[in-house]
């Protein structure tokens, strides 16, 4: 025990590392909320780019999460083995803040769509390499005690940093027919414009971080001792082996979760995208639709807690994915009554994403043998990464089956397919978790 003591960083601990590493949460919401959901996937999927730019921004995302899927599972380990997890968080963050500039070139045009397309691929798997790093610092600030709590800190300042910057863009950019520095509309302006704003954001709040979490020196490995990609990749194809052999059940929760996780973030994806395509949203009402929907999901995660303690976290997935089912099928069938439609059900889908991601976490946390927390809390990261394409994919490929069934030419048109196939993610990774045994005390059972 002693010696665990002994080689654990310690110089980070404290109130401020904290707020530090909660920063980069709130920081993170600039391309996560805004850019990716809310502001410029709307805005690449308009008239302006042309017909079909919504599929095409499916197989985009679906693209660079097949890229996520081969590359991130061996980010997070060879950034532990060679000492330089900050470094790797700034190369990562440093590259979301080069894609957000880049999207700022993104005119209004279908001559610009697959610019504004790659540069929004690259900066998801950057951001997402990043996250691992930003994930795997946890350890470092945090003991058993109070993990949960600090965890929850950050989630919290990530939605508390989306409707911050959201409200930020809508009336200093997006509402005003004269903006901020007198932007406009004309060109796709205001939304360019709140590129740039999204990177300056990514900088400031990522520094704290960066400049507080430093790289310890003396736990770098000689450049002669760093593990090969080949190798990585076998380390973490003998770690999933080992757990198959020895702890199934907590195997079949990885692939569960990672399959209804990525449903949960299709949710968010495509959400602003349905809300202006098919029902008509102006860019100003899907922020307005953007802010009230963190608001749900946050208050609705906080409060989902009592619930996970009082009834089990198993109950809590089922019952959130079971609601989200029901709620996306309802915009499906109703899609054609209205703007109404989505308001109601497309805010209680997002009351229901909060609460199963963090009873996910929670349900991981009571599987995982003592001393298996960090290898275990890796992988849980890696399998999410690993399938991320299915929502982008699932999205895409039911526009166009949509489009078949209903024999319209245009593919826009059968853009309110697509819940359908978030929703056919969801529904799998609920079929999945009935294969997981859920006990009051799995910890003592899997201990042995």
């Amino acid at each position: 025990m002693s010696d665990t003591k002994t080689e654990a960083p310690t110089a980070v601990t404290g109130r401020w590392p904290v707020i530090a590493w909660g920063l980069w949460d709130w920081g993170s919401a600039a391309f996560n909320a805004v850019i990716t959901t809310f502001v410029f996937s709307v805005y690449i999927t308009s008239d302006s780019f042309g017909s079909g730019a919504s599929a095409k921004l499916g197989w985009a995302l679906a693209t660079a999460g097949v890229l996520i899927a081969l590359f991130a599972p061996i980010t997070g380990r060879r950034a532990d083995s060679s000492g330089r997890r900050t470094f790797w968080l700034t190369v990562n963050t440093a590259l979301v803040i080069v894609a957000s500039v880049g999207l700022f070139f993104v005119k209004p045009s279908p001559d610009y769509l697959w610019l504004g397309l790659v540069l929004l691929a690259a900066g998801n798997i950057f951001f997402e390499f990043a996250s691992v790093q930003y994930n795997a610092m946890l350890n470092d600030i945090s003991t058993p005690d109070n993990v949960g709590r600090i965890s929850g800190f950050g989630w919290g300042l990530g939605y508390l940093g989306g409707i911050v910057l959201l409200l930020i863009v809508f009336y200093g950019f997006i509402d005003p027919e004269v903006g901020l520095f007198g932007v406009t509309d004309k060109n796709g302006l205001d939304v360019r414009v709140t590129m740039l704003l999204c990177a300056l954001w990514t900088l400031v709040f990522s520094l704290p971080v960066i400049l507080t979490m430093r790289d310890d020196k003396a736990a770098r490995q000689p450049r002669g001792q760093s593990v090969s990609v080949i190798e990585s990749y076998r380390q973490l194809f003998g770690t999933i082996r080992d757990l198959w052999n020895t702890d199934r059940n907590t195997a079949y929760f990885l692939m569960a979760s990672a399959v209804f996780r990525d449903g949960l973030a299709g949710v968010f994806t495509f959400g602003g995208v349905l809300a202006a395509g098919t029902f008509g949203f102006t860019p100003s009402e899907v922020i307005i639709f953007a802010v009230a929907a963190n608001v749900v999901a946050g208050i609705a995660t906080i409060a989902s807690g009592t619930f996970d303690d009082w009834l089990g976290p198993k109950p809590v997935i089922v019952g959130s994915l079971t609601c989200m089912l029901v709620a996306g099928s309802t915009i499906f069938f109703l899609h054609d009554r209205g703007a109404t439609i989505f308001w109601t059900f497309g805010l209680l889908l997002c009351v229901f994403v909060g609460p199963a991601q963090s009873a996910s976490r929670t349900f991981l946390a009571r599987l995982i043998p003592e001393g298996k927390e960090g290898e275990i809390f890796g992988l849980y990261a890696t399998t999410g990464r690993a399938v991320s394409f299915m929502a982008p994919a699932a999205w895409s490929g039911f526009i166009v089956l949509g489009a078949a069934v209903t024999g319209v030419a245009d593919k826009d048109s059968a853009e309110h397919w697509g819940i359908l196939g978030i929703m056919l993610v969801l529904g799998l990774g609920l079929a999945l978790l009935t294969l997981v045994r859920s006990g009051e005390n799995p910890r003592s059972a899997l201990g042995s």
